[in-house]
């Protein structure tokens, strides 16, 4: 090793990161076939799951807030008629240290709600499976691609032209 690589090293900033807190914000489940007395019958659930993200600084140098939003939508595919609704927004408190800051949105966006996603899971299976519906597993976010697909749909808005006013 030479002296320029071991100076290189030193310089580049250690990213730290660790979770203080996690928690449920707000959340919501409508039972619809409990609360309008609907036959059960021949279900078959189609899931529609929607996911938004949120962070902020908090007064605390170096603290941060992310907040995970869920919106499951399952309704049965042969009626159309709604099962159930569950919201949830999950959220943690995070210590990030060394990350530059141009990465720093990306960082809170992406890798924070990773960490947060496995327990955000694991609510929404116990929470339909105690409302008297089969456990839904929801699929691994990939948080990249959302973000990326943010973004892109940003950049669209900026780019469509103003309406005029006469």
């Amino acid at each position: 090793m030479t002296d320029e690589t071991n100076g290189a090293e030193a310089q580049a900033p250690q990213v730290k990161m660790s979770v203080l807190a996690q928690f449920v914000r707000d959340m919501s489940f409508e039972n619809v076939v409990a609360q309008k007395g609907l036959q059960a019958g021949e279900i078959a659930p189609e899931m529609q799951v929607q996911v938004s993200l949120d962070a902020r600084k908090r007064p605390v140098e170096h603290q941060y807030e992310v907040i995970t939003k869920f919106r499951i939508t399952a309704t049965n595919k042969a009626t159309e008629t709604p099962l159930y609704l569950l919201e949830v927004d999950y959220g943690g408190i995070f210590h990030v240290e060394g990350v530059p800051e141009e990465q720093l949105h990306p960082f809170l966006m992406i890798e924070c709600p990773r960490m947060l996603f496995p327990f955000v899971r694991r609510i929404v299976s116990d929470v339909t499976r105690d409302g008297g519906f089969p456990p839904f597993n929801l699929e691994t976010v990939d948080f990249l691609a959302l973000y990326r697909a943010e973004l892109a749909r940003r950049a669209e808005a900026q780019k469509a032209p103003e309406p005029r006013v006469s």
